[in-house]
């Protein structure tokens, strides 16, 4: 069943992956603005449903927990192994891209969004720290950081449409002929309701496994099952690259990176107590760290070289580290 729900995952990436560029094209959008924003979105609601269904329908204080630390491991698993990933992807097609190892994504585009999540997700991190008395303060950032993602939105949307980044664009799946919008919005919806599918046979296929061999349920909850909801960013990403295609792959990324560290988080505060303990701000301190050294990387240099990207990895790598020796739990 996990081949399958792969495979059904990976279908449902390539379909969506050409819906979203020709929606893309039909509404005059930069790439920027398809990957930060559209894509970004999209691929995000399996990780972001699950929080929000563990806050309304768990049981009470375990559920917030969950919810909690489901919240802040989206944005831990997109700045460090969501990067690697890709490049490692740039590593692996570099013999079919034009500049190799070197990214080409839009420079502007993917420091503006680590800009953007490094600012949010510390705020939302920081409001972990306000004390219960003071629970009025966290609501009122809760909807700062809630209209600050409707901002990004805006500023990233509007953006002039940079014609020189245009690509080839294999004809839409859903209308080869006409890519009429009523069928290029069926084929994205279509695309999503698949990887949804995928990504909930693959965590219930992974919990089979899991009871099968005895791993812990923590284990499960904290390294397995993000990895899985977050397969779809990685699944596009990869497609985009090997197509070198670089901005829609970071900003595929980057862009659920802001998403996941903004509006979602001001969902959790508003649901929850939202005090965060030692391991959430030691998770939450990872993630910043490894977006931090790419955006220095972007900004010194302007571009970035697929090593930079898998610097990622081992910050997840410390966070495996410190899960399995308790120090993260």
């Amino acid at each position: 069943m996990l081949i399958i729900a792969l495979g059904i995952i990976l279908a449902g990436a390539e379909v969506f992956v050409n819906g979203i560029e020709w929606l893309g094209k039909r509404l005059n959008l930069s790439e920027g603005a398809v990957g930060s924003v559209l894509a970004a979105v999209g691929t995000a609601l399996p990780e972001t449903i699950i929080p929000i269904i563990a806050i309304l329908f768990g049981h009470g204080q375990e559920g917030h927990d969950i919810g909690i630390g489901a919240i802040l491991g989206a944005p831990l698993m997109l700045a460090t192994l969501a990067m690697f990933v890709a490049g490692i992807s740039v590593i692996i097609f570099r013999k079919r891209r034009a500049h190799g190892t070197k990214v080409m994504a839009d420079y502007s585009t993917m420091s503006r969004d680590l800009s953007f999540f490094i600012i949010v997700y510390m705020t939302a991190v920081l409001t972990g720290l306000i004390p219960p008395a003071f629970r009025a303060v966290q609501l009122i950032i809760a909807a700062l950081l809630a209209i600050s993602y409707f901002w990004y939105v805006y500023q990233t949307v509007s953006q002039e449409r940079d014609v020189n980044a245009d690509h080839e664009i294999p004809p839409c799946y859903f209308d080869r002929k006409h890519a009429k919008m009523s069928r290029i919005y069926l084929q994205v919806l279509f695309a999503l309701i698949l990887i949804i599918v995928g990504a909930n046979i693959f965590v219930e296929s992974v919990k089979a496994v899991a009871l099968i061999y005895a791993v812990p349920v923590f284990v499960l909850a904290i390294i397995i099952t993000p990895i899985a909801t977050e397969l779809p960013e990685k699944f596009n990403s990869v497609i985009w690259i090997s197509r070198e295609k670089d901005t829609l792959a970071l900003g595929n990324i980057t862009g659920a990176m802001v998403f996941q560290s903004s509006l979602i988080p001001a969902i959790g505060i508003i649901l929850t107590d939202w005090q965060l303990t030692n391991s959430a701000l030691l998770s939450a301190l990872l993630a910043l760290l490894s977006a931090g050294i790419i955006r220095y990387e972007l900004k010194s240099k302007q571009h970035i070289s697929a090593l930079y990207l898998m610097t990622g990895g081992l910050f997840y790598a410390i966070f495996l580290f410190s899960v399995f020796q308790g120090i993260i739990r």
